[in-house]
């Protein structure tokens, strides 16, 4: 999650929380005096009813606890009038406390029954040994309002960001020059961009190219825009457990909806997972060959392993695909490239391999996984993302998108241009002067990116001052490994949060993400759609947001 907006409360190891359990003790919250727009709205257009994505007949069944009240924060809802938009919404009151203890009761019943869940990061194997050491996925308790047509406009954009990438992958000298500054400072980048120009140098082709990526937004409170953070092409995550929070808080509005007078078919369907499947099984028969497997590559340690899992549990029960998981290390071990470009990872053929590591320094702790890395590259299977789609995905190469005339050499149509042109905030290079001084002067205004995915590695407020003062001090060129973007503040709400079976309520922000899906072999393109959305929220005090990282929780849609 893309960190760039205001922040205001500090959530401190001394915040007060209590543990949902039989303790049955009342929770402070600490919220700010920060202006709180609502949590849940009221609309009165009525989305269809939901297609399920999971078929299991516990995940079409609601339980829900009869008793077993639960303190928790206190939550509250009713109705206030919107001058502006001339009708009524639901905004904060008083809403019984035992419904809500109910409510968060119930959510984490069903989380536990539904595979909403990741490795306990106290349980030492629970990255390593499935089923060891599980814990509820951090969610929020009721789904996030959002304008129906600011979602539209995200997923309208999907396809058009899908056919921007493909584009500028196969524009080897656009992606070697814009970043030929960084590689210079930047360790990891300049490896990535070696792997590149190897492939240039042997004329190596993709004939078969797939992307599943994500673009993530949030809506900015001052002008009402849909501004996006970044464009993810590598790793895209939360699928499977993304669309899980969604089936979670329709379970819960099938049965405290009217209660809470809240309608369950204003939260979209949200096929994700389902839809990633499709498209890497349709892959996999484009690469013909029916003995193959889909490879996913993976961190020695992932609590994040049973989103992957979702995934390929669908992969194979709809489709009959096998896939394997292996680190690079362990493909670097296993794999052998055969005479005809084939892929062999422990004797099995590869049909097409699937990033879910590999985008950080960290998942390079060697020239093991370097040349697993290259061994890849090298091979005929499908890459999700191939090398070029990786660097097309990074934050140089997005500010460089960013500036005049640059769209229009990859996207042909008018409108989409100026679709993407309306999304883009404002992004800089340090080489910028003008831009660097109004930076010192207000740097709470702007966020410092590296060339980095993954949550944590953002620059903020002081600290933006100070580092570009150093650099300018030090004149290494390290500049060049960064970029400036503006900041985007949205709307603080008044949320409830579950992470590790203890409820809280602060002010949050939220981030909308769309996945989408680009699959085309030669000429011929086969997919190019939206499939679905992970809705994440934070803090509003916490400059990061990544959920992996522990910096924010899944949620869901409330249209408006």
């Amino acid at each position: 999650m893309g960190a760039v907006h205001s922040s205001s409360i500090a959530l401190t190891s001394d915040t007060c929380f209590v543990s949902v359990t039989s303790t049955l003790l009342p929770c402070a919250s600490k919220v700010s005096k920060s202006k709180s727009n609502s949590r849940i709205w009221r609309d009165d257009k009525i989305l269809g009813p939901p297609v399920p994505i999971f078929t299991s007949t516990i995940a079409q069944n609601s339980i829900f606890s009869e008793s077993l009240p639960l303190k928790c924060a206190r939550f509250e809802m009713g109705t206030k009038n919107d001058e502006v938009a001339g009708k009524t919404t639901l905004g904060f009151v008083e809403i019984d406390q035992d419904l809500v203890d109910k409510m968060v009761y119930d959510a984490l019943v069903w989380s536990s029954l539904h595979g909403l869940v990741v490795g306990d990061r106290n349980v030492k194997r629970s990255g390593k040994v499935p089923g060891v050491g599980l814990v509820h996925a951090p969610f929020a308790l009721l789904p996030i309002s959002f304008p129906e047509s600011h979602f539209r406009e995200a997923c309208e954009l999907a396809p058009i960001f899908n056919e921007l990438v493909d584009r500028v992958s196969l524009d080897g000298k656009f992606l070697q020059d814009s970043l030929s500054r960084t590689k210079k400072v930047d360790a990891f980048t300049s490896r990535l961009l070696d792997i590149h120009s190897k492939m240039t140098e042997i004329n190596k082709k993709d004939e078969i190219r797939l992307g599943l990526h994500r673009s993530d937004y949030m809506l900015d409170e001052q002008t009402k825009l849909l501004l996006q953070i970044e464009l993810n092409t590598i790793s895209s995550s939360f699928p499977g457990l993304g669309c899980l929070v969604s089936e979670l808080h329709r379970s819960l509005l099938n049965h405290y909806g009217p209660t809470l007078g809240l309608d369950p078919r204003r939260i979209p369907t949200n096929a994700a997972v389902s839809r990633y499947a499709e498209v890497l099984a349709k892959a996999w028969i484009e690469f013909n060959n029916p003995k193959a497997a889909v490879l996913v590559v993976v961190q020695t340690e992932e609590r994040n392993m049973y989103d992957q899992h979702w995934l390929c549990s669908v992969l194979r029960e709809r489709y009959n695909v096998r896939s394997i998981r292996k680190t690079l290390a362990e493909i670097d071990a296993e794999g052998k490239l055969q005479p005809d470009g084939t892929l062999l990872v422990g004797g099995v053929p590869v049909a097409v391999i699937y990033f879910r590591a590999g985008y950080t320094p960290n998942d390079y702790p060697s020239e093991s996984e370097w040349r697993a890395r290259l061994l890849m590259e090298e091979s005929s299977a499908v890459k999700c993302p191939s090398i070029s789609y990786h660097l097309a995905g990074t934050k140089k190469i997005q500010q460089e998108l960013a500036k005049p005339n640059v769209l229009e050499r990859y996207l042909d149509n008018k409108e989409d241009i100026a679709k993407v042109r309306k999304c883009i905030a404002g992004l800089w290079s340090l080489e910028d002067p003008d831009i660097i001084g109004k930076a010192i002067e207000s740097p709470e205004l702007f966020v410092m990116k590296p060339q980095r995915e993954g949550g944590g590695n953002n620059i903020y407020d002081g600290n933006v001052r100070e580092t570009l003062l150093r650099l300018q001090r030090e004149g290494s060129g390290e500049d060049a490994a960064y970029i400036l973007m503006q900041r985007i503040f949205p709307a603080i709400s008044l949320t409830t949060l579950i992470r590790d079976g203890i409820c809280y309520k602060d002010n949050a922000v939220s981030e909308l993400g769309v996945y989408g899906a680009y699959l085309r072999n030669k000429e011929n393109v086969i997919i190019n759609e939206q499939c679905g959305y992970l809705m994440r929220t934070k803090m509003s005090s916490s400059n990061e947001g990544g959920v992996a990282a522990g910096f924010a929780v899944l949620d869901s849609l409330y249209l408006t």
